[in-house]
């Protein structure tokens, strides 16, 4: 009976797949298909307080394409720079990265997040760099719940959501993509702090709706620790400038004038997934300072091209070829790291009804667990199981392509525990709580 349920759930999901994804006919997103745009203004998808405390309403600007009759598009939500001191949706960069996008048949969304802070040091950086993906994942979480809850305005295909950003948009980006446990920045904040800034999710609006996105664009931004990336991660796609004083190239000092931390350019980030098999391309503007495409109509030229064979091939199209990766400059400067050993983020929050694939159907026995834990997903095709401890240390990790595994426990200590099942493919989890006798 399992098997038919099964069958039956993936030809429906392979019907909704063809059907919510929009076809690459006739040069879209591969080429300029559209001679213009409709913009919508200060679009309201949250709210919270900005470092001082005061109120702030987080708004975007929508773009898509003029007279467009596909019913589901694929979304690029594109974050300003600014050093997280200042800055704006309606920046240069960042429009003009929307309009040309949403004529190669793309929905954009430029958005606004909160900056600011002071004293301008490291620490303050940090929380602002928190604050800045917490108001982003809003506005992913934002689209989502307009889809999931059968509103439907702004008719966005949730398997083909974006991110991307110039310079602290960039640095946005990544963190949402690969800081996705508060472990991995204990060197920064400790949980005292975290708490206090309402965790990496934040508060900023729609809580428990997905916020997976589906790749990367980061253009002169950084990550705090190259090796936060996983292959399970999303694909990243970088442009940089070997003579950026600003984001380092390589691994440096941030530095819009008053130094603040130290960053993993995308040179690092690059090596990295390289290293750990993720998919992921690189484009290299030797001789050129901070965010190359700004002040260029030739080097925007050449990045809007670059991150239109990234998109084109993760949207299933053929690869157009309009702007190789080229060869990086000089080699990554590597340096030791270690695993991280702190708490990771629960979140009882099961997304149910929320992502496009969930764990409604998750049986688990026995209760409590002797030698053998026993685990059936309904509709499970490639998760992860991990049993962690109270205050959320991983004790052990299995993955499995199968609907059914069996887990040894008979080598842990007999107590309570916290199972999390990860389904990769949608990046939807569940946590609840086992007992091992």
């Amino acid at each position: 009976m399992k098997k038919i349920i099964l069958t039956s759930f993936l030809t429906f999901f392979s019907l909704y797949s063809l059907i919510a994804q929009t076809p690459c006919d006739g040069g879209r997103y591969s080429s300029t298909v559209f001679s213009n745009f409709t913009k919508t203004s200060n679009i309201q998808f949250g709210q919270n307080n900005s470092f001082t405390g005061a109120n702030y309403d987080l708004k975007l600007d929508f773009y898509e394409p003029s007279g467009d009759t596909v019913p589901y598009r694929p979304l690029i939500i594109w974050a300003h720079g600014g050093s997280f001191l200042g800055g704006s949706k309606t920046d240069p960069d960042v429009v003009e990265l929307a309009e040309r996008f949403s004529k190669r048949g793309y929905v954009c969304a430029s958005v606004n997040y909160r900056t600011g802070f002071f004293p301008i040091d490291s620490a303050n950086a940090v929380k602002a760099v928190v604050r800045a993906v917490q108001d982003m994942k809003a506005s992913i979480r934002f689209f989502y719940k307009d889809r999931k809850d059968g509103n439907d305005i702004y008719g966005i295909d949730t398997n083909n959501i974006f991110i991307g950003g110039s310079s602290a948009g960039g640095i946005t980006a990544l963190h949402i993509a690969y800081l996705d446990s508060t472990c991995k920045i204990s060197d920064y904040l400790n949980n005292t702090m975290i708490t206090n800034l309402q965790g990496l999710d934040g508060n900023s609006g729609h809580p428990c709706y997905s916020s997976k996105v589906h790749g990367v664009l980061n253009g002169a931004g950084a990550l705090a620790r190259y090796a936060w990336m996983e292959d399970i991660h999303a694909p990243l796609c970088s442009v940089h400038g070997t003579n950026d004083n600003v984001v380092k190239y390589n691994r440096g000092v941030v530095n819009p004038g008053v130094p603040l931390m130290y960053l993993d350019g995308s040179r690092m980030l690059h090596e990295q997934a390289d290293a750990i098999g993720l998919e992921n391309s690189f484009y290299t503007f030797y001789g050129a300072g901070h965010v190359p495409y700004a002040l260029s109509s030739a080097n925007m030229d050449t990045t809007e091209n670059f991150y239109a064979d990234f998109l084109a091939q993760r949207l299933g199209c053929a690869n157009p070829g309009l702007q190789p990766s080229n060869t990086p400059s000089g080699s990554a400067n590597l340096y030791p790291v270690s695993a991280c050993t702190g708490n990771l983020d629960i979140d009882f929050c099961t997304g149910s009804n929320i992502n496009d694939i969930d764990l409604s159907e998750v049986l688990i026995y026995p209760v409590p667990a002797k030698e053998y834990l026993y685990i059936s997903i309904e509709n499970g095709n490639h998760f992860e199981v991990q049993i962690l401890s109270l205050d959320g240390r991983k004790i052990l990790s299995q993955k499995s392509s199968l609907n059914d595994i069996t887990i040894d426990v008979s080598s842990i200590l007999k107590g309570n525990y916290l199972i999390k099942i990860h389904n990769i493919e949608s990046n939807n989890f569940i946590t609840k709580k086992i007992s091992i006798q």
